[in-house]
């Protein structure tokens, strides 16, 4: 039989849904010579999937049920009975509403390193029993937990001293500094940028770099016990060298798609974010402060 190529294309360009909206589409099936086959299929999997750290694994039996893959909708289309494609280009359309029969809602598409939340759309030719069948898979993206209304978004100021910083026994070991600032807020919308400033009043070692991490938090498990583990998204670097005291340096950052969605809480699993200020002195020393955040969407 001569090649035949399957493409499943959206008709939104940034192939991005929010729950209750119709996802709408075509395949697009390119073939040589004309071929009979038994039926085309479209099917839809929206699954949360988790896995634990080496650092986990063993330490509670229960993990292993619980981490194991959750359905948060399925649903499957015959878009073509048994037949012939012509030669050429065929275009079959398709749409269907984008919810769930289940209780449990639909969340953010999310690319995370212990946790993963994704919508695909596998396309199916079937051919008979002598023959393989033709596939074709697309994710698309889900844009869940739009809030009415805009929560309480306080400022974040922040003072950073010897003082001020955790885990140290002996503040004398430290150089002396004092770096003021802020965030803008601690709630934040995620299609807008984390923004701030922060002003170096004063250091006895000359400064080498100042970065600002954004953190994934995930957290994997059951009522008997659960995994908790962190990872960096991006480091952005915001200064570079000893820079000027007493001179506010902008904090900007956006969040990146796909690998950061809405803060999120269920009873398996939990999605969260927070802020590292890294700030390097010339001689290598660390000097970090962490702000927890929380990310929402905004109804438009």
């Amino acid at each position: 039989m001569a090649s035949v190529d399957l493409e499943i294309k959206l008709k939104k360009a940034s192939k991005t849904f929010c729950p209750g909206e119709t996802v709408k589409g075509s395949l697009i099936i390119n073939s040589k010579s004309e071929f009979s086959h038994s039926g085309i299929f479209l099917k839809l999997d929206g699954i949360v999937t988790m896995q634990l750290s080496s650092k986990s694994v063993g330490l509670f039996e229960a993990f292993y049920n619980s981490v194991k893959p959750i359905q948060l909708i399925s649903i499957n289309l015959e878009v073509s009975k048994s037949g012939k494609v012509q030669s050429g280009i065929t275009t079959i359309p398709f749409e269907f509403p984008l919810t769930t029969k289940s209780t449990r809602p639909l969340y953010d598409t999310y690319h995370g390193v212990f946790v993963s939340i994704q919508y695909t759309l596998k396309a199916e030719i079937r051919r008979g029993y002598l023959s393989k069948p033709i596939l074709k898979q697309l994710e698309f993206v889900v844009a869940a937990g739009k809030v009415p209304k805009a929560p309480d978004q306080p400022e974040i100021p922040f003072l950073i001293t010897p003082e001020s910083l955790e885990n140290i026994a002996h503040t004398r070991t430290v150089p002396k500094f004092r770096f003021s600032g802020k965030l803008d807020r601690a709630v934040c919308d995620i299609e807008k940028s984390l923004a701030g400033h922060i002003i170096l009043e004063s250091s006895a070692k000359p400064i080498k770099s100042i970065e600002i991490q954004l953190v994934r938090v995930e957290t994997c498990g059951c009522a008997e016990g659960y995994a908790k583990d962190a990872t960096e998204i991006q480091n952005v670097q915001i200064a570079d060298g000893d820079i000027i005291r007493n001179v506010p340096i902008p904090i900007h950052m956006v969040f990146p798609k796909l690998f950061t969605c809405v803060t999120t809480a269920t009873n398996n699993f939990k999605i969260e974010f927070e802020v590292n200020l890294v700030i390097v002195l010339e001689d290598d020393h660390l000097i970090t402060e962490n702000f927890p955040i929380k990310l929402y969407r905004p109804e438009d």
